[in-house]
């Protein structure tokens, strides 16, 4: 362990941030470099002897989070790397993004702040880029079978990863023109420069990991083409048809789904456009959908210039403090969360529903009409006499996800059967309704968090290993029917 006693002797503390007038200005992540090394070592010490270390469980990857905060303690860097390379294959991904539910199932957590663990992650990752602890790990044989994965986002590139170490010649195939999944296109680079997937990619090439981008399996590849060329085939393209808002002017121009309007303001930083075909710049922009996604939207407007920004939540305002009859210890509590987008500005309303919109008379939205609403039997009703509206040039619809695409003839050429919620089917081992087909992260599981797409992804590896060889090594640290530790 670290420190025993260093939870009783130092508080909680995090990555210091930009200032908000600063970093507006700008597409660089938030947070100012270098900071976290100075106080990271005594943050790892606040990782108590807890007997039983509830963060394991909070985390689906399994992350051996005690080991390498005493080591990162002990400033221990390339052991510290090892343990969390042991279990993670992009620490430095989910280090800068997942909502961390380690945290919330931290033991100290319970009477005190928990430990900072994605801090101590991404600093430790960090420090092994630095020191060129991370390195190429090539395969010592080749098994002389293939793979293809589809998709490249956090999900497919562990597959991948971990398949071609495990001697497979393995192809991932991207429909977009880079490579990341939603990691490159839906992710601002306020919150992870690209940089960041940029070398994994070198690294897993180096590896011998094949890449083929531009490629959308249905459409460019017929799915029957690439079940004659690869051994098996692993899915792993997301759950990507995002939830639309059916009201009276949806058709209006100026309304976009966020990943619409995101992947936009991501092309220009890689210099695919001077400026993005859909822009906040000068706007009062509205986002309906009060999630993660939302908030990416509402900082891209910030850095766009907009003139105002609103964020629309149906759902009422949560606590800011975890509720220990309804969302007890050691479950990932539903908080109020302010993140580095809503700290730029901006208004946010919750418990309310978009009626309609209104548009001006070259068919433009110009207002957006709302509701407040309360929830009878569990369903949201809108109040009557709350009606007003709100001024909207540009709207972005950030609700979530209901499925993979089925679109591009995927799912049908490859004749998938697909579960009671609109997901691709899969046994105990990942495997499909087709023999020598695999699925994982949202694809299978529907939309969930980078965590679980990179633990879907080794553990479908592995179900996929050993449809190949017969026997498997790799890890498998979930089930498909594993779930997160909620009420």
């Amino acid at each position: 362990m670290a420190d025993p006693k260093g939870f009783l002797h130092h508080g909680r503390e995090v990555a210091t941030s930009r200032p908000v007038a600063e970093r507006v200005k700008d597409w660089n992540e938030v947070y100012v470099p270098g900071s976290l090394l100075p106080i990271i070592s005594k943050q790892a010490g606040r990782c108590m002897d807890c007997g039983i270390p509830f963060c394991h469980n909070g985390c689906p990857l399994g992350n051996l989070i005690p080991e390498w905060n005493d080591y990162a303690y002990r400033e221990d860097w390339s052991a510290a790397s090892e343990r969390l390379h042991a279990t993670n294959n992009f620490p430095e991904f989910t280090g800068r993004l997942c909502p961390a539910p380690c945290e919330s199932a931290c033991v100290l957590g319970i009477n005190q702040p928990p430990v900072t663990i994605k801090n101590v992650e991404v600093s430790i990752i960090d420090k092994a880029w630095e020191t060129g602890d991370v390195a190429p790990q090539v395969p010592e044989r080749l098994s002389g079978k293939t793979v293809a994965v589809v998709g490249s986002g956090p999900a497919g590139l562990a597959a991948a990863q971990q398949l071609t170490r495990a001697g497979h010649t393995v192809a991932v195939y991207e429909r977009a023109d880079r490579l990341g999944g939603l990691l490159r296109y839906g992710i601002p680079e306020f919150k992870m420069e690209k940089r960041h997937i940029n070398r994994r990619i070198e690294q897993m090439r180096a590896e011998g990991t094949k890449f083929r981008t531009g490629v959308e399996i249905g459409r460019d590849l017929p799915a029957t083409a690439l079940r004659k060329r690869y051994d098996a085939v692993v899915l792993a393209v997301g759950a990507t048809t995002a939830r639309d808002l059916p009201v009276p002017g949806r058709e209006l121009k100026g309304i976009h789904q966020a990943m619409e309007y995101l992947p936009l303001a991501n092309k220009v930083q890689e210099g695919d456009y001077v400026a993005p075909p859909i822009t906040a710049g000068g706007k009062h922009v509205v986002v309906i959908g009060g999630g993660d996604t939302g908030a990416d939207c509402v900082g891209t407007a910030h850095r766009q210039g907009a003139a105002s920004v609103t964020q629309l939540e149906i759902m009422p305002r949560p606590n800011e403090d975890r509720d220990a009859l309804s969302q007890p210890w050691p479950t990932f509590p539903m908080l109020y969360k302010v993140t580095s987008a809503h700290e730029e500005g901006g208004e946010r309303v919750y418990s309310v529903s978009t009626t309609h919109f209104e548009g001006d008379e070259d068919g433009n939205v110009q207002w957006l009409h709302l509701s407040e609403v309360e929830f009878v039997d569990g369903r949201p009703t809108q109040k009557p006499g709350t009606e007003r509206r709100i001024p909207a040039q540009l709207v972005t619809l950030a609700m979530g996800f209901t499925g993979t695409d089925r679109d591009n003839g995927l799912v049908e050429q490859f004749g998938l059967e697909l579960d009671a919620r609109g997901n691709i089917a899969r046994d105990a081992d990942f495997r499909t309704s087709v023999p020598d087909v695999f699925v994982a992260g949202d694809a299978g599981r529907g939309q969930s968090l980078i965590v679980w797409a990179i633990a879907e992804g080794r553990s479908a590896a592995r179900g996929c290993d050993r449809h190949l060889t017969g026997a498997s090594d790799l890890p498998a640290p979930i089930r498909p029917t594993d779930r997160s530790l909620m009420v």
